[in-house]
This record gives C-alpha cells, sequence and structure tokens, in this order.
C-alpha cells in the first residue's frame, strides 16, 4: 500500500475496485465504514452486488474481466473535464500529452459497449474521483488475477498521476494483500525477478552482492514463477518443495496441476496441516503454526511485525526457516547456519536497501514501515511524498482486450471466483473449526433468480459446472448478488473443485492466472 491503513479515515472519495473487502478484509473495512459515516464517498466497481457495493453512492457492475476499458473511460472523462492536476504532472510525471492524447478514442460510450455499464455512471465515477481533493483508490485480487492484471494496475496507476493522488494523506494506491505475509514473502526475494528488498537478479551490483554471500556465481537471469514450474514438472524439473501452500486446491486447472505433481520424481512439502497437496508428497515435514513461532511477518500497509512464540510445538514440527535451513545444510549449500529466526531476519536486514535502518530488537514493537533506509530512521509510513524513487512516475498507454476465453453458445454463462468471509483460502486451518462449519458448511453456486427462471432449476437442485477443462457438480443458491448470466463460487471447498475449471489464460508479464473470468455452462446434474 502507498498509504497507512489508518489513512482510511481521510479519503474523501473512495474508488474500490476488484475488492470485496468487507469478507476478505473485514477490520480494515471497517475504516471505511466509519468514513462514509463521517461524510466520505465511495465507487464500488465490481460485478456482483457484495456487501461493499451496498454502502456506496456509486456501484459500476461492470462485465468480469473488462476493467481496463471502465478505467479508459474514466480517464478520457478526467482529461476532458479538465479535471487533471496540470501542476502534479508537469512536476512529478513523463508521457503525459501522448497518454492524453491515447485517451481521446476511449470515450464513456466506448467504454460502456464493454463494460455493460451506462455511460452517465462512468462519467459520474469520473467525476466523483476526478474531482476529490483527495481519492484513494483500493483494490485486491479481483484487478490482480487477469490476462490484464498488469494493464488494470497500471491503468489504476493512470487515474492516480493525473489526479495527483499520491504522495498525500487520504490519498493513494492501495492493494489489499490476500494473506498475511504476501507482502513479508515478497520483501524476502519470494519473485523470480527480485533478491530480498526487491533488487532486480540482473543488476551487476546486486549479483556481485549475492554471489559474495552464498560463496558461488548466481545465475543473472530471472527466475521463473511457479506456472513454468509446474508445465515443468517431469521435464526439465524432477523434485520439487512446497512450503506452506495448498496448491492442488488453490491453483488454476487442477488437472494441469495434479498432473505435474505426479509427474516428480521426488516432491516434499513443508505445512502445519495434511493438505490435500500432502497426498501427493514423498516426504511431508510439519511445520509450527504461527503461535508456536517466533518470526516476523509483513503486513499489508508495510509494517514489519515481530511474531512471539506462544505456545510449545506440536510433535516434530518445527520452524519453516529451521527445516528449509536444515535441507540446505544437508545439500552442502553454505550461508544456511543460522541459530535462530533473529539470525535470518538480521541478515535480511544487511542485504535489504529497505530495511537497512532495522534490526530484529528495533521491530520489537511494530512501529516501522518500509523504507527504513538507516539507523535511527522513523519508517515511511507514506510513499511517494514530494518525490518518487525512480524520478517520475510515468504513465502507461494501456489498451483494452478480451479475457482469455469469452461467452459462446456453448459456453455462454461467466463464472466469475473469489473467497467467502467464514472460509479463508482453502479451508486448511477453518475447514477443522466445527464452529465455522456450522455457518458455512458447504461451497453453493451463487446465480441470479431470473437465470434459475431461465435454467428450469429451483434453489437448492444440484447442477454440473462446465468449463472447456472440466466439470464440478454444484449446489444452486438463488441470489441477486450476481447479475444475470454470471455465476460465482469460492474456491475454499476442495469437495467442490472450482479449480478444476479455471485456467484459461495467464497475464504474460507476471504470469497470474486468470482465476476472475472463466466461461462455463450450466445444466442440470443427475439426482
Amino acid at each position: 500500500m502507498s498509504n497507512p491503513l489508518a489513512d482510511m479515515d481521510k479519503p474523501d472519495v473512495f474508488f474500490c475496485i476488484g475488492t470485496n473487502m468487507t469478507e476478505c478484509h473485514p477490520v480494515a473495512a471497517t475504516r471505511i465504514k466509519q468514513a462514509l459515516q463521517r461524510g466520505a464517498k465511495m465507487i464500488v466497481a465490481d460485478p456482483r452486488k457484495i456487501p461493499l457495493a451496498g454502502m456506496a453512492h456509486l456501484h459500476l457492475p461492470l462485465r468480469v474481466g473488462s476493467d481496463v476499458a471502465l478505467l479508459l473511460g474514466m480517464a478520457h472523462v478526467i482529461a476532458r473535464d479538465g479535471l487533471t492536476d496540470n501542476t502534479f504532472i508537469a512536476d512529478r510525471t513523463k508521457g503525459a500529452d501522448e497518454f492524453l492524447d491515447h485517451l481521446k478514442p476511449f470515450t464513456p460510450e466506448w467504454a460502456a459497449g464493454i463494460t455493460g455499464l451506462n455511460p452517465f455512471d462512468i462519467e459520474q465515477a469520473a467525476r466523483l474521483y476526478g474531482g476529490a481533493d483527495r481519492g484513494a483508490i483500493y483494490y485486491t485480487l479481483g484487478i490482480t488475477e487477469h490476462i490484464c492484471g498488469v494493464d488494470n494496475v497500471q491503468s489504476l496507476c493512470n487515474l492516480a498521476l493525473m489526479t495527483g493522488n499520491l504522495g498525500r494523506e487520504g490519498t493513494g494506491i492501495n492493494p489489499m494483500r490476500g494473506q498475511n505475509n504476501i507482502q513479508g514473502a515478497g520483501d524476502s526475494g519470494a519473485v523470480p525477478g527480485n533478491y530480498p528488498g526487491f533488487q532486480p537478479v540482473n543488476d551487476p551490483d546486486c549479483q556481485k552482492k549475492f554471489s559474495k554471500l552464498y560463496g558461488r556465481e548466481i545465475d543473472p537471469e530471472k527466475g521463473i514463477t511457479k506456472v513454468t514450474a509446474l508445465n515443468e514438472c517431469g521435464k526439465s524439473i524432477h523434485a520439487m518443495i512446497i512450503n506452506g501452500e495448498n496448491t492442488v486446491v488453490s491453483d488454476p486447472d487442477r488437472a494441469h496441476c495434479q498432473r505435474a505433481l505426479e509427474s516428480l520424481q521426488h516432491l516434499v512439502l513443508i505445512d502445519i496441516f495434511r493438505t490435500e497437496t500432502a497426498e501427493f508428497a514423498d516426504v511431508v515435514l510439519p511445520a509450527t503454526a504461527w503461535g508456536e513461532t517466533d518470526g516476523v511477518c509483513v503486513n499489508t500497509e508495510r509494517r514489519v511485525q515481530r511474531l512471539r512464540q506462544a505456545v510449545p510445538p506440536q510433535g516434530e514440527a518445527r520452524p519453516d526457516w529451521w527445516i528449509v535451513s536444515q535441507i540446505a545444510q544437508r545439500l552442502g549449500i553454505p550461508g544456511f547456519e543460522y541459530e535462530s529466526a533473529k539470525d535470518v531476519f538480521n541478515e535480511v536486514c544487511g542485504l535489504s536497501p529497505i530495511y537497512a535502518g532495522l534490526d530484529w530488537d528495533r521491530i520489537e514493537n511494530a512501529e516501522y514501515q518500509w523504507p527504513v533506509p538507516e539507523k535511527g530512521h522513523p519508517g515511511t509510513p507514506m510513499l511517494h511524498e514530494g518525490e518518487f524513487k525512480n524520478g517520475r512516475g510515468l504513465f502507461s498507454l494501456v489498451k483494452y482486450r478480451d479475457p482469455a476465453e469469452v461467452v459462446d453458445d456453448d459456453y455462454p454463462v461467466w463464472l466469475t471466483t473469489g473467497r467467502r468471509l467464514q472460509a479463508y483460502h482453502t479451508r486448511t486451518q477453518t475447514g477443522r473449526s466445527a464452529g465455522i462449519d456450522y455457518l458455512l458448511s458447504e461451497e453453493s453456486l451463487e446465480v441470479h433468480p431470473d437465470d434459475l427462471v431461465d435454467w428450469q432449476l429451483t434453489d437448492g437442485d444440484f447442477v454440473n459446472l462446465t468449463s472447456r477443462r472440466g466439470t464440478v457438480k454444484i449446489r444452486v443458491r438463488a441470489s441477486e448478488q450476481s447479475p444475470p448470466g454470471t455465476v460465482f463460487c469460492s474456491f475454499s471447498f476442495n469437495d467442490v473443485p472450482v479449480n478444476i475449471l479455471t485456467g484459461s489464460g495467464y497475464d504474460p508479464i507476471t504470469e497470474t492466472a486468470e482465476l476472475k473470468v472463466c466461461a462455463v455452462r450450466v445444466e442440470p446434474a443427475e439426482a
């Protein structure tokens, strides 16, 4: 997030797009509710009438996968109606003239033809956000899990740059992370193009630093993503370690994922429970849960937090850092001789410029948000204040493109997937709670009542939900949350393996799967 969570009290206008925040980030969402009570306004762009949409001053129920068209239409109106911050553009951006010329064809009427929205609503959204003194953008996986995920994020950046909504309180571009330490994982180098601290792997100086640390030459090329890794299973990859992820349930195109894991000669799983993915493993190494572990977690606002062991580990469970370091040592890889989580974190601080001013003792009270470039630095709750690290903000010339697959006569219904409040991710943890099971004991397919009539179905019937990749059996539930022609369900339940259906395409830059758009058909299931 460019701005801290405390800033959620300060915007005049919220623009929430692709984020079901009240269900996926319910604690953070309370700040938006409080801001709305004090007079802030909110635009919500989501195909479904999610609870957040019910609180909005303007709900934009756009067709799934059409976000870029909406954002181009809004940018066109902001430019046309003189709502740009020309001082900010002149002082802090690059490429504005070309970008503003690029926007001319993308009228609200053009955007309406793709999104299914009313052109007037697109104009209203643009004027609300563009006319705000402090406009803040919030988004989550509804924006990124598309073949155009990078385009979506760049389009949001364009809106913020052209209106000057960066580097000030109550503004910013704020992605709400999908899991508790996603930010910390990225900070630590768990992305194929970066070393810890987002240092590029193709930078010669970075290569020298890490070659010295590990006592060996470092491959100068970017690493591969999980998508490529699964594609290479049984080819160039014959062994794999999966740490803390239930890949079989959470990944798209489940059949392909299972075939990939089965083709490995050796699979090691590190996790706190015996998950569905564990059934494919040759070795399962039990890890400690968060309450059994000393460590560090970095949350969605870049706040670096200490985790403290509260209870002893069960059985033979060990911390993840210990397991990984032991594997490395037994493989003869130097540099993994850690004695504690403190050793690991202090090494990260010594290698990462954004953590350079931190150490294990300094994060005792979780008061710092990176970057913290040197000792004594107070941290950086708000990014981009006064300047951009790389000089000027760059406008992106984004164009709309259709999802990887669109509806047709054989698959006439849009499927979009997500999470539910009661079930976290793949239910590895929440699925073992009787209380949670009482609240949500099964997955169902959210279908508009008009569609139930047209498809000659009754609320509660079982149907076969089929895409180009497979079929799952699921119970239908009448709901006006999803518009006619679009159905929704979560991916949480293994007995309704929805990700058998997904996986039609991937963003060409990040290789993020298009989990939010899938063409399906719905047919009555046999009793």
